[in-house]
C-alpha cells in the first residue's frame, strides 16, 4: 500500500513538473508586418494613390507605435507579453522593423491582441522607463514625439497632393500626426487604439520546439482616408492635436489584417 501510494505521489510530481517545464517553454514568433495601400504596395515618395475623394496623393513619410501585446489561446486565456518587450516602432524607411519578434509559450493562439500607440501609463512612467524606441533622448524616435505637448505621436503620415492646401513654404504637403494618451492630470484627447486580429481564418499560431512560427500581416494605410469616416486631403490637410485627430485614429485602427501564418 505504501509502495502504491509512494508511486502515486511520485507520478502526480513527474506529471506537475511536466505541466510546469510545458508551461515555461517558449519560442520564437515573428510578426511581418507589410503597409500597403489600398491594393499597391506602399512605395514612399514615389507611388501615387487616389482615395475615394477622388484626390491623388504620393507619401513621403510613414512612421507609428505598436505595444502592448497579448495573444489569446484557443481556451479563451489570454498570454500577456512582458511590458518591457513590448514597444515597437515601424518606420517605412527601415525593413528591420517591419519584423517584431516575441517570445511567447508553447501552445495554440488564435488571436492577437496590441494597441496603435503608447499606453498612459508608460507616456507618463519616468523616463528611466521609457527606453529603446521610447527613448526621447536618444535618436530611435525619428520625430515620434511632442516636446511642446509632452507626449508621443502614435501615428505620422505625411505626403503630397495637390488638393492640400500650401504650407509655409508654399508646397501641397499633408500632414497626419496623431497622439493623444487622455492627458496628465485631467480627460484629454484619448486616440489610443486597440486592435484585436482573429488568427481563425488564415492559420492559428501553433508554438512548440519543432516549429519556426512567422505571422503574416497587412496595414492598409488607404484606411486611414477610406475608413468609417471619410477624411478629405483638400479639408484637413494637417491633423495633429484637435477634433479631427480622433476620425483619422478611428480608421486607421482598421487598417490591420491577418494574410497567412506559418508553422514551419
Amino acid at each position: 500500500m505504501k509502495s502504491f501510494i509512494k508511486t502515486i505521489i511520485f507520478s502526480t510530481i513527474l506529471t506537475g513538473a511536466a505541466i510546469i517545464a510545458k508551461g515555461q517553454a517558449r519560442e520564437n514568433v515573428i510578426l511581418k508586418i507589410n503597409n500597403v495601400v489600398g491594393g499597391s504596395p506602399l512605395v514612399l515618395n514615389d507611388n501615387t494613390y487616389t482615395n475615394m475623394s477622388g484626390e491623388k496623393f504620393t507619401i513621403t513619410t510613414l512612421n507609428y507605435f505598436v505595444s502592448n501585446f497579448k495573444f489569446k489561446r484557443k481556451d479563451g486565456s489570454e498570454y500577456i507579453v512582458p511590458q518591457d518587450s513590448s514597444y515597437f516602432l515601424i518606420k517605412e524607411t527601415d525593413s528591420t522593423t517591419k519584423r517584431i519578434d516575441l517570445n511567447i509559450p508553447n501552445d495554440e493562439y488564435t488571436a492577437i491582441n496590441f494597441i496603435i500607440g503608447v499606453d498612459s501609463l508608460r507616456s507618463t512612467s519616468d523616463i528611466s522607463h521609457r527606453t529603446g524606441v521610447l527613448d526621447i533622448s536618444g535618436g530611435m524616435l525619428d520625430g515620434m514625439y511632442w516636446t511642446w505637448n509632452s507626449g508621443y505621436i502614435f501615428f505620422k503620415l505625411e505626403g503630397i497632393c495637390e488638393q492640400a492646401k500650401p504650407d509655409m513654404t508654399g508646397h501641397k504637403k499633408f500632414h497626419y500626426h496623431i497622439g493623444g494618451f487622455g492627458g496628465y492630470d485631467k480627460p484629454l484627447l484619448n486616440n489610443i487604439k486597440e486592435v484585436t486580429i482573429d488568427l481563425t481564418d488564415h492559420g492559428i499560431i501553433d508554438v512548440n520546439k519543432n516549429k519556426h512560427v512567422i505571422v503574416n500581416l497587412k496595414a492598409d494605410l488607404l484606411k486611414t482616408f477610406d475608413g468609417k469616416t471619410q477624411m478629405s486631403i483638400a479639408k484637413q490637410s494637417n491633423v495633429m492635436f484637435g477634433i479631427y485627430s480622433k476620425s483619422v485614429a478611428d480608421n486607421y485602427s482598421s487598417m490591420f489584417t491577418h494574410v497567412s501564418t506559418e508553422n514551419r
